[in-house]
Parts: structure tokens; sequence; C-alpha cells
């Protein structure tokens, strides 16, 4: 192939995959990367609750759990807010309240006081995401909508891959510098939305719904709520992961290095794959692609079944990050495209809260079908439940669709 030819074309590549995006998305993009690149703690939190805090076991498996339930209650919290005060004054207010929160977890004394700040850092921590995810959508034209939710998660994974990284490095040295470059990270992401963003214009005239109306508003959208519930089914399937694929790959004789290898397959699939996959995407109906991903992910925890060596997990991950590869950026842009324009945020919240119930009963019920039933019965339910899930997606997502005009606003880029 010609060398101007193979330029021409990796150029055109690279124009589909990062092209037309506007600045402000980008600035939420590189804030996600530097926040996410910092993430330090949570990883960590259990073990520096053991071994530095002192805390017995259930103690500290309490206090993680309180970080959870913050998560959960972030979810509509941040939804809220990113209607009624913004998107950029909540991402601010959540990030300088992580910083503090987490320095608070850092540095106090009482398991008491630990316990309160852990249960805000969850709150904090994830206040931001329904405002990050509303925002995309003021500032992103509806057709790039789904490759710029893609690009979004490929920045939360390469965080996501390297922080635990070099989290463990840094903890030979001081847990406690853990929580100083955590909250560092968080306030280098409030000083560029703070000098980089401002509020989409779009937003400026959003409807003042009272908080509860709004609320109900989304609760009353049977077709929404469908597939937030459908939402929930995958993530169910997906925090397999935390307890049940770590047993029984453990059961299998496989070190916690070959543990870590197959898992770490996952990451760097994302990383390798993510963004031309999105810009793929981009263009196809949104319910055939969560009908498609479902099942990928469905039958990729099933093939876990007869699998007994690292090869033979790996190849279940694989199938099964395909599936989270379509799922996320579709997922977003589709909630973006059913939600009213002042209603973002909350149906965001939603929908992030989703993952946030199913990380809280996912590993718990994975748990019982496996002490009680077995590691393959756990797989193959995972697999069935993929296959309904596609099947709810199929006919729910077909009916969401692409928004009316009346539901869209302009592009606050």
């Amino acid at each position: 192939m010609p060398l101007n030819l193979l330029r021409r074309r990796l150029a055109a590549s690279f124009q589909a995959t990062f092209g037309g995006l506007s600045a402000p998305y980008w600035t939420l993009w590189l804030g996600t990367l530097i926040n996410r690149l910092g993430g330090f703690v949570a990883p960590f939190l259990g073990l520096y609750l053991t071994t530095q805090r002192g805390l017995p076991i259930e103690q500290a498996g309490l206090v993680v759990s309180l970080f959870g339930l913050g998560s959960l209650c972030a979810s509509i919290l941040g939804g809220v807010l990113a209607d009624r005060l913004g998107r950029r004054t909540t991402l601010l207010l959540a990030l300088l309240l992580g910083s503090a929160a987490m320095l608070g977890v850092g540095f106090a004394e009482r398991p008491a006081a630990v316990a309160v700040l852990t249960f805000v850092l969850g709150l904090t921590s994830d206040m931001q995401r329904p405002a990050t995810a509303a925002m995309v959508a003021d500032v992103v034209s509806p057709a790039d909508r789904l490759r710029a939710y893609g690009l979004l998660h490929w920045a939360i994974n390469i965080g996501f891959s390297v922080a635990p990284v070099v989290a463990g490095l840094l903890a030979g040295i001081s847990f406690r510098l853990l929580f100083v470059l955590d909250a560092v990270t968080s306030l280098a992401y409030a000083l560029l939305v703070f000098l980089r963003l401002r509020e989409p214009p779009a937003t400026h005239d959003r409807r003042r719904e009272p908080v509860l109306a709004g609320l109900v508003t989304v609760a009353r959208d049977g077709r929404f709520m469908a597939f937030v519930a459908l939402t929930f089914l995958v993530g169910v399937i997906y925090k397999q992961v935390d307890v049940g694929l770590a047993a029984d790959i453990g059961a299998h004789g496989i070190s916690p290095r070959g543990f870590g290898a197959i898992v770490a397959v996952n990451g760097v699939l994302i990383v390798l794959l993510s963004p031309s996959i999105a810009s793929r995407l981009s263009p196809l109906p949104r319910g055939p692609v969560l009908a498609a991903a479902a099942v990928c992910t469905g039958l990729g925890f099933a093939l876990h079944a007869p699998a007994a060596t690292v090869l033979g997990f790996i190849g279940g991950v694989v199938l099964w990050t395909f599936g989270e590869i379509a799922s996320f950026p579709a997922s977003s842009a589709l909630v973006a495209e059913r939600a009213p324009a002042h209603l973002r945020g909350r149906y965001q919240g939603a929908f992030i809260m989703s993952w946030g119930a199913a990380a809280f009963v996912g590993p718990s019920v994975g748990s019982l079908v496996m002490g009680r039933f077995g590691a393959d019965t756990l797989w193959l339910a995972c697999g069935l439940l993929g296959v309904v899930a596609a099947a709810g997606f199929w006919i729910v997502a077909a009916g969401m669709g692409v928004p009316s005009p009346a539901r869209e606003v302009p592009n606050g880029g």
C-alpha cells in the first residue's frame, strides 16, 4: 500500500474516532481521565482499614459498604443537582467536597468518623457522574453522542487500569499518600472545570420543575424505567466478577497472579478497542446494539462454566468485554436521547443508580447461588439472564428511539 494512501486512511480513521467533538466535551474527557488516573483509594480501602486502621474485618466490610451506599444515593442527588443548580456547579461541588472527604477519611482517627466520612466520600465521588453525562448530552450533537460516551468510557478504563498499579507502589511508601494524591487529582479536575467550562447555554433557561415532580416524571416514564430495570439485570451479571469469578478461578487451582491476568484482559481490550468500536456503532439503532451487547455479556459469563484453565476463562472475558464496550456508550446515548433537556440529570441519575443497585445486590446474590447450587449453575444463570435482557432491550429500546425536536436542545459547545 502506498505510504500516502496509508496516511490518508489513518487520518480518516482518526477523524472518525476523535474528530468533530466540542472543546467543552474534551475538557470533561480530560478531567475524567485525570480524576480516574488518581483513583488510588477505592481499590485499597478495605486493605487500609484492616492493616492501617486496625479495624476487624467485619467493621471494615461495613465501612466499605457505606461507601457503596453513598455511591447509590449519589446518583439521584447528583442528577437533581445537575438539573437544578447546573452541570458546572454540581461538578465543582462534587469535586471539592470529594477532595475534603478523601482527606478526612485518610486523616480521621476515630472509627466512627472514618465511617461517616467514607459514606460522604461515596456520596461525593459519584455525585459528579450524572452531571458529566448530562453535560455531554448538552454539548455533543445527537449523531456523535454514542461515540462521545464511548470515548468517556475509554478514559475511565485507562484510569482504572493504571491507578491500582500506581497505588500499589505508593502504598509501600505511605497509605496516607494515596488519600492526598487522590484528593489532588480531584482538585485538578475542579480547577479545569472552573477555568475551562461554562454552563451550556441550553441549560440557562431550563425549567425549574420541583424536585419531586421531576423525579415523578422520570418514574412515570414506563418505557425508560423498564430500560433501567434491564440495565440492572445486565449489571448484576457484570458484578459476578467481584466475588463469583474470583472464587471459581481459585477453586480451579489458578493462582492470584493468574486471576489478575484473566481480569486484566478486560481492561486491555477496552483500552485498545473501545474508541474504534464506538465510532462504528454510533450510526446503528440502539436497540439491536444493546441486545447484542447483552447476549455477549450473558454468554461470555456462561463460558466460564466449562472453563478450567487461564485461557479458558480468558475466552469468556473476551466475549463479555465486547458486550461492555458496546453497552455503556449505547445506553448512555439512549438515555440522553430519551430525556427532556431540563431532566437530563435526573434521567442519567436513575440510569447510573441501576449500576449502583447491581453493585449492591449482584455479589451477594451470586455468592448465594454459587454456594447452594455451584459455580456452573451461576454461570448458566448469567447466560439465561443475558438472553432475557437482550430480548427486553430489543423491545424496549426500539420504542425509545431518537428524540423528537421538542426534546432536543441546541448544541452547547
